[in-house]
């Protein structure tokens, strides 16, 4: 049997995908029920196109739902408090700056399920990330970039969250 794909995340990770979890059952897919059997008694379902879009939300809430589930089950807690202090690691918050002279940028570290780029969390999996994990303030690092461009980094400093 092939082995499941393990999530690592950190608690507040954990924690937004529980959340999620919950509002899909409790709310959306009541919600959603409640559509369908209001679609059902306008009668021909064949041409009823309120029925039609709930039952694809429907199919999509279910789906997201088994996802979400497996996500949970499979979640690997990270705690940035087992590394030391100046170490690059998965729910830490890194500031580097591009060699030579660029202006520094500030991310947190979080596993792909968590990541957002544009609140400032960025995936383990990107090259960015991969590149700084295990890396110590001070070290300055080469990050391979799509079409064989490599770029090097400062790393600045090293925050636990």
């Amino acid at each position: 049997m092939a082995e499941e794909k393990t999530f690592p995340m950190t608690a507040e990770g954990r924690d937004k995908l529980q959340a999620e979890l919950d509002s899909l059952i409790a709310e959306q897919r009541p919600e959603i029920t409640k559509r369908i059997q209001i679609a059902r008694s306008y009668g021909d379902l064949s041409e009823n196109s309120e029925y039609q879009s709930a039952k694809d939300e429907q199919a999509f809430v279910e789906g997201r739902i088994i996802t979400v589930r497996k996500m949970i089950e499979n979640a690997v807690i990270i705690s940035a408090s087992d590394s030391a202090e100046d170490e690059v690691t998965l729910g830490k918050e890194v500031t580097f700056k591009e060699l030579p002279d660029e202006e520094p940028e500030t991310y947190t570290i979080v596993g792909s399920v968590e990541a957002d780029p544009m609140a400032g969390k960025i995936s383990n999996e990107s090259p960015m990330a991969a590149a700084l994990i295990g890396k110590h303030v001070g070290e300055t690092v080469k990050v391979p970039l799509p079409n064989n461009i490599e770029i090097e980094v400062e790393i600045l400093s090293v925050k636990t969250k």
